[in-house]
């Protein structure tokens, strides 16, 4: 069955408007995509929680229906479009996915509006600060043009991808990530946000890692921990050292999930077994 969604958007402090799609009904939860994500990311989970939320999806800036970034854009910015968001949605709870995880994570220390916040796999790093030595190589390949070349070193400097992906030659992967492009181009619709359209999002994504890496410890809100079995270490050790840090915190792990786990299924994702722990949460 196919459920109604509304489109509609809110304009943040600095004039910026973010656009979100609305479905379901029931008590209001935001949700965060990660990076080289858009709102459509998180469509299934969506749908399976509308029987009994009403679920915002709204695309962070620089894609989709939202507007640009901004000069110095930073985490305060993308808490303030957050905070936009939660207020015409008259809601409390947060859901974050990878660096919508981080957000999520920073708005639930600044916000009293933000009661309850789910995670799903921060890209914490707990003994240093974030890697940054990839984003050099990835600008000079997004001057170039070379789109496929660019995400390849951003999946590999984040550890990404299935084994069998680190393990390949380089141009190999290339080549592979450059017909996925391709094929995805070829089958966009009106409103699609593909790949491409993405890739330059990373420049951002990075500069807000490095800026919050290492500074969500002190969350007062109620706090539920999600990653799932086949992820990198570093992400699980992250979410060791927030369910330390995090005093109202429980963790659950999915057995078998990466960190596309919560996304649809087209990318790997099993967004209905995320649901259930929301669900359950989210009450």
């Amino acid at each position: 069955m196919t459920i109604a969604t509304e489109t509609g958007h809110v304009t943040s402090a600095d004039g910026t408007v973010i656009g979100y799609h609305r479905l379901g009904a029931g008590p209001a939860v935001v949700v965060l995509h990660g990076q080289m994500e858009s709102a459509h990311s998180h469509r299934q989970l969506a749908e399976a929680l509308a029987g009994t939320h009403t679920v915002y999806l709204p695309d962070r800036r620089g894609r989709g229906l939202s507007g640009p970034y901004g000069a110095g854009h930073g985490v305060e910015r993308e808490v303030e479009d957050l905070a936009a968001v939660l207020t015409a949605a008259h809601a409390h709870w947060v859901f974050g996915v990878s660096v919508g995880a981080l957000v999520a994570l920073r708005a639930a220390t600044t916000l009293p509006a933000v009661r309850k916040v789910a995670v799903y796999e921060p890209p914490l790093f707990a003994d240093g600060p974030a890697p940054t030595d990839w984003v050099a190589r990835y600008e000079r390949e997004m001057a170039a043009g070379r789109v496929a070349a660019a995400l390849v070193t951003a999946m590999r400097a984040a550890r990404m991808g299935p084994s069998i992906f680190r393990a390949m030659p380089r141009p190999l992967l290339e080549l592979l990530t450059g017909r996925m492009l391709a094929a995805q181009d070829g089958k966009a619709g009106p409103g699609d946000v593909t790949m491409r359209m993405l890739a330059p999002t990373l420049r951002q994504e990075a500069a807000l890692v490095a800026e919050l890496a290492q500074s969500q410890r002190n969350v007062p809100a109620d706090t539920l921990l999600l990653g799932g079995g086949r992820s990198p270490a570093y992400l699980k050790a992250a979410l060791d050292a927030l369910e330390r840090a995090i005093p109202k915190a429980r963790r659950v792990e999915f057995a078998g999930l990466d960190h596309g786990g919560s996304g649809n299924t087209d990318l790997g994702g099993r967004p209905e077994r995320v649901a259930d722990e929301l669900r359950h949460f989210f009450t």
